[in-house]
């Protein structure tokens, strides 16, 4: 600031006859008022020192051994070589070597979570009856009395949800659709960090009654990136950028952790899943079935499809680079971080033409924002917004408390994200029973987490068709919103929004309807033999809309990509083969009713 006064040796050098001029053009001098002269960076750290958060390099070079004739000699080796030095300096800073400020960064990432809170309360609001209503596939009532019959009173601490208090159609309603209008009131800058706390309690409480239909990674993405922003909001009822307090350092660093534990984790686990049945990640083959095996891939994926199986390997490759390498980049200075954003915005813009990951890749953006400083933002901001971030006047300080809970809430997501990346290279049951514990509480939470997207590529697509029957010969087929079925539909865009359960019918043709985690499928199927209206809503076509059919199955299919030749001829964006049935016939008789 102005308790410096800053001067080029060339101007003021006669004024200090003391100090020979070949040392001034060695190393910068300090002078001070009381003629004590100081140089190099012994100079650098007392000039430091005058402001009230930069002490700590003075005391670090005066009281620790070795650290001030390490940083003089660090010193002495860029004075040296100032040219190369500068140059680097241009490199990784640009132009603009000063401090970053972060005003603009927060005002856009705060409201980019607002709006992804808003797609997730909305596009789960519009669900939510048929998934686990009262009449859903998988009622939350009955999974609370589940829980409190196997776990007693320590399931309200197991299963932390607002719906212990309530859990009727209407206040499952109400949340979804109440964090909705939360999220709105966020957008437009109301309590920002106030009400983050409360969509985080709110979509944790629903993320905790919708089972399996909410058992997703971007769920539990939001959750995690949901709670830093609580401390990298500004604790007012009214934000503005002329007048919030500085954004917090420490909250920046935690979500920019998270996005290098996102990246560098999706990316390792693909080549740690040592799967001798799988090798497609290590040979750079999971491109070659990516595109026509996930769940609800675009018309562009059709596209992808057909090029060749080099460039395939190619994109594998490429996708390896940005998610185990470049993420080193994010603690970088200025110019790597940009270059990281970019090529990290650049993997989650491909994933969303090719294919639907509702707001994931939304979600995965808004992290990317992180690295990026006001410098760079600012060429894309009105005037006025820019000289209100730059306006250091009514700024109030960060108040102690506040400092201190974000002290000790980023030493323990340290810890268990620590821990984490531990259980990353090392199966979980290989971790000490200390560890253990600490992942299991915080699961409770769902706000640390670990991350490990595609860890294993599907190579074959078997699809579920459900069909149902009033006389056990003739089948009419249930039409899904989004999934494949129609040979000759064309795949879509839904995304940000999430069809939950046309992407759970992808898990269960994965598997066996036995199985434990696809025991919502037999219930999916009693409730069309009943025609429940919640969850035919979540169909597109209901072939039996007078009444229910008196049996129901389904068939499971082998599907793929058609080619440039049989689509061209047939007009068909998918070929199929039957396999079997996935289920054997059913009817209300099935469930013993009658």
């Amino acid at each position: 600031g102005d308790r410096i006064e800053y001067a080029p040796y060339q101007q003021v050098a006669d004024s200090f006859p003391s100090i020979p001029r070949e040392r001034f053009q060695q190393a910068v001098y300090l002078v001070e008022p009381d003629g004590a002269v100081f140089s190099g960076a012994h100079a650098v750290f007392r000039t430091l020192a005058q402001g009230a958060q930069r002490r700590w390099p003075l005391w670090l070079y005066r009281r620790v051994p070795l650290v001030a004739p390490s940083c003089e000699l660090v010193y002495r080796l860029v004075a040296n070589h100032r040219n190369t030095a500068s140059r680097v300096t241009g490199w990784l800073w640009g132009s603009d070597p000063g401090p970053p400020s972060y005003f603009l960064t927060r005002w856009l990432f705060i409201r980019l979570i607002g709006l992804i809170y808003f797609i997730a309360f909305a596009s789960l609001g519009v669900q939510i009856l048929g998934l686990v209503g009262s009449n859903g596939i998988l009622p939350a009532a009955d999974h609370l009395e589940r829980v409190r019959e196997r776990l007693g009173s320590a399931a309200y601490w197991q299963l932390p949800t607002l719906a212990w208090l309530n859990c009727s159609d209407g206040f499952l309603q109400l949340l979804c659709w109440g964090g909705a209008l939360v999220s709105l009131l966020v957008v437009f800058r109301i309590a920002p960090a106030l009400l983050l706390l409360l969509l985080w309690i709110t979509y944790l409480s629903l993320y905790r009654v919708g089972q399996t239909f909410l058992g997703f990674q971007w769920d539990i993405l939001l959750l995690e990136v949901g709670f830093l922003a609580i401390f990298f909001a500004p604790w007012k009822l009214r934000s503005s950028l002329a007048r919030d307090p500085v954004p917090s350092g420490m909250a920046l660093w935690l979500i920019r952790w998270l996005l290098f534990r996102l990246m560098f984790c999706s990316g390792v686990v693909k080549l740690l899943d040592d799967n001798p049945s799988d090798p497609t990640w290590h040979q750079l083959t999971a491109l070659t079935y990516h595109y026509e095996t996930q769940c609800i891939p675009t018309a562009i994926a059709w596209y992808a499809h057909q090029l060749p199986v080099w460039f395939h390997k190619l994109s594998v490759l490429s996708m390896f680079v940005i998610e185990i390498g470049i993420p080193f980049m994010i603690f970088l200075p200025r110019r790597p971080r940009l270059f990281a954003c970019l090529l990290l915005v650049f993997l989650q813009v491909l994933i969303m033409l090719t294919g639907n990951y509702n707001f994931f890749n939304l979600l995965t953006i808004a992290l990317c924002v992180s690295l990026l400083d006001d410098t760079f933002l600012r060429r894309f901001f009105p005037k006025r917004m820019i000289e209100a971030s730059m306006s250091q006047r009514a700024r109030p300080r960060i108040r102690l408390v506040q400092r201190l809970v974000s002290g000790v809430v980023a030493l323990l997501i340290l810890l268990v994200s620590g821990i984490w990346m531990i259980e990353t290279f090392r199966d979980f049951r290989n971790l000490s029973p200390g560890m253990q514990n600490i992942l299991r509480v915080s699961m409770r939470l769902g706000s640390v987490n670990n991350y490990g997207l595609f860890r294993s590529m599907t190579t074959r697509r078997p699809e579920i068709i459900v069909e149902g029957s009033n006389d056990g010969r003739t089948w009419r087929t249930y039409a899904f919103r989004w999934k494949p079925g129609d040979l000759k539909r064309r795949p879509g865009f839904v995304a940000p929004h999430q069809p939950r359960l046309d992407w759970q019918m992808w898990f269960a043709a994965l598997g066996d309807y036995r199985q434990p985690r696809n025991r919502w499928f037999i219930s999916f199927m009693k409730r069309l033999l009943e025609g429940t209206p919640e969850v035919l809503a979540l169909l597109e076509t209901n072939p039996f809309p007078d009444r229910p059919p008196r049996y129901v199955r389904a068939v499971l299919y082998d599907y793929h990509f058609s080619d440039w030749e049989t689509r061209r001829e047939t007009g068909t964006w998918w070929t199929r083969q039957r396999m079997g049935l996935y289920t054997p016939q059913l009817s209300l008789q099935s469930f013993g009713k009658r």
